[in-house]
């Protein structure tokens, strides 16, 4: 399945993308503030990298990273703890009219990101770039 794919496998529309995007921002500047009442969630740092939709615009998977990319599982479990309340700040910031249900999920981007890069230093794979 392509990257933005939805889960029947086809490319996401733009309303799809576009209340992706407001939802990853809002839910971005909820947490950068710290308005979600935990303690253990507000002294982590999450970064939100994308959002994808359902195609009927119910179901919002965040993608996310503790800065640093430490402690991934503790973000992920004070997420999942404290969702609902997540949901209602989200809608509360935004423009939207309906809540979506949010899921959230481990930003495996940047380990990809390392992936190729080491992948790319490998002496053989280097000798075949440089030809």
């Amino acid at each position: 399945m392509a990257k933005n794919a939805n889960r029947d496998g086809k490319a996401p529309t733009q309303r799809m993308l576009r209340v992706g995007e407001v939802i990853r921002r809002t839910l971005s500047e909820v947490l950068q503030r710290g308005d979600v009442h935990d303690d253990e969630l507000a002294r982590m740092s999450i970064t939100v990298g994308e959002v994808r939709m359902t195609s009927d615009l119910r179901i919002a998977t965040a993608f996310v990273l503790p800065l640093g990319g430490q402690g991934k599982e503790e973000a992920l479990e004070a997420l999942r703890r404290n969702k609902h309340e997540i949901r209602h700040l989200v809608v509360k910031g935004g423009t939207m009219k309906f809540a979506p249900e949010l899921r959230f999920e481990i930003d495996g981007t940047f380990d990809q990101i390392d992936a190729t890069r080491a992948l790319l230093a490998e002496d053989h794979v280097r000798q075949d770039l440089d030809d």
